[in-house]
């Protein structure tokens, strides 16, 4: 069990010698039932979803957010609460939610060596439950992670089709792109589009008169050549990534492109003013609006 960094059975460790009853109630920390780690590990998504995954045991079937984090999911909130289907008892602990739905049986997997709900069944799942924002930022990672698609998703919803939050599923699938990657990227994107732009292509691959690749950027229109880069704040503050977006921009310029940059501040306080700037760069373009 190595240094104990990951859940693990109190019992099966003092069982096999690895530590002594005072030990494990001296410097461990029980997560639930006879499932412990060390002291001082953060508790992040995954490690919440194999506590509750050894928890549960043969009857647990990861859910929702934990789904999530087993593929691999970013941006999963640390404390959320981990989430199971069980096939057995409803009963939950505390820190876990308990969901009481059925799944068929195409609609679970192993994943990190656990029982979970497949990436469109978890997609199915978060769509429909999830905040409308923070449900397409969430199913954006999860396609990026797991190359889930919104119509394998959508095929799920048919099954399901008089579920709670189907409508609320339906239209968040219309605004899912993989392509994302960070939540401010999808909130960026989702200003351009609320703000009446045609929906932008995500991760534009900007190449130079040889054919070269010298950008890979955030989204844009590939046509009128305008794109829109999410810069965090790093962008602005470290000096070296400050150079580097300067010269990059520059190239940019100089291959045609014109390029809109989004802080974090216009994204949390102004995001209906990104639409305008973008609009202004495609009408500069020549584009048709």
């Amino acid at each position: 069990m190595g240094d104990f960094q990951r859940p693990f059975f109190g019992t099966q460790a003092i069982g096999d010698g690895l530590l002594t009853a005072r030990e494990l109630r001296l410097d461990f920390a029980r997560l639930h039932r006879d499932v412990f780690i060390a002291k001082g590990v953060g508790l992040d998504a995954l490690v919440r979803a194999e506590a509750a995954a050894m928890w549960a045991g043969e009857d647990g079937i990861l859910a929702g957010l934990s789904a999530a984090a087993v593929y691999g999911t970013k941006w999963i909130d640390p404390g959320a609460r981990a989430e199971l289907f069980r096939t057995g008892s409803r009963g939950g602990t505390r820190g876990v939610l308990v969901h009481g739905d059925a799944l068929e049986p195409d609609e679970i997997c192993v994943a990190g060596g656990w029982l979970a709900s497949t990436p469109a069944r978890t997609g199915y799942d978060l769509g429909r439950r999830l905040p409308f924002v923070r449900a397409v930022e969430t199913l954006d990672a999860l396609c990026n992670a797991t190359g889930a698609t919104p119509s394998a998703i959508a095929n799920v919803a048919e099954k399901h089709c008089g579920a709670r939050g189907i409508v609320q599923l339906r239209e968040v699938l219309t605004l899912v792109d993989g392509g994302a990657e960070s939540p401010p990227e999808t909130r960026t994107r989702l200003a351009l589009i609320d703000g009446g732009l045609p929906r932008p292509s995500t991760q534009i691959v900007v190449r130079d008169d040889g054919g070269h690749v010298v950008a890979r950027c955030d989204m844009g229109w590939r046509r009128p050549k305008v794109v829109v880069e999410y810069d965090g704040d790093h962008h602005w503050t470290e000096e070296r990534q400050r150079t580097r977006d300067i010269e990059r921009y520059e190239l940019l310029t100089a291959l045609g492109w014109r390029v809109v940059r989004v802080s974090s501040e216009q994204l949390r306080l102004r995001p209906h003013t990104i639409a305008l700037r973008a609009c202004d760069a495609l009408r500069q373009a020549g584009a048709r609006l």
